[in-house]
């Protein structure tokens, strides 16, 4: 069982930064990632990072969005720059182990002025 709890969502106005953090309860997972889940919307794929180093971006998030992780501290970070409305919605943390996947509780992310 993998626990994995997001924190640093909030409100932000139109051009803002947020920084998100993901932290495990188990070291090396190989895989780490963002997805996100707009109103109304299916859950997507913002970006994922694999213990390697091989980073993975929508097209969305390519550009303005970071993902990074600590190793040391099982924890995986996205850091968002010039957000924009369309950037609103409730942001999970993910990994895969063997095929389970896991999510966070989720983290709320508003963009408005």
């Amino acid at each position: 069982q993998v626990q994995l709890v997001e924190s640093g969502g909030g409100l932000v106005q139109p051009g803002g930064s947020l920084r998100l953090s993901c932290a495990a309860s188990i070291d090396s997972l190989y895989v780490m990632g963002w997805y996100r889940e707009a109103p109304g919307k299916q859950r997507e794929l913002v970006a994922t990072l694999t213990l390697t180093g091989i980073r993975k971006y929508s097209d969305a998030a390519k550009g303005r969005f970071t993902v990074s992780r600590d190793n040391a501290k099982n924890t995986v970070y996205l850091q968002m720059n010039n957000l924009t409305p369309d950037d609103t919605a409730v942001y999970y943390c993910n990994t895969d182990v063997y095929g389970l996947v896991y999510w966070g509780q989720g983290t709320q992310v508003t963009v408005s002025s």
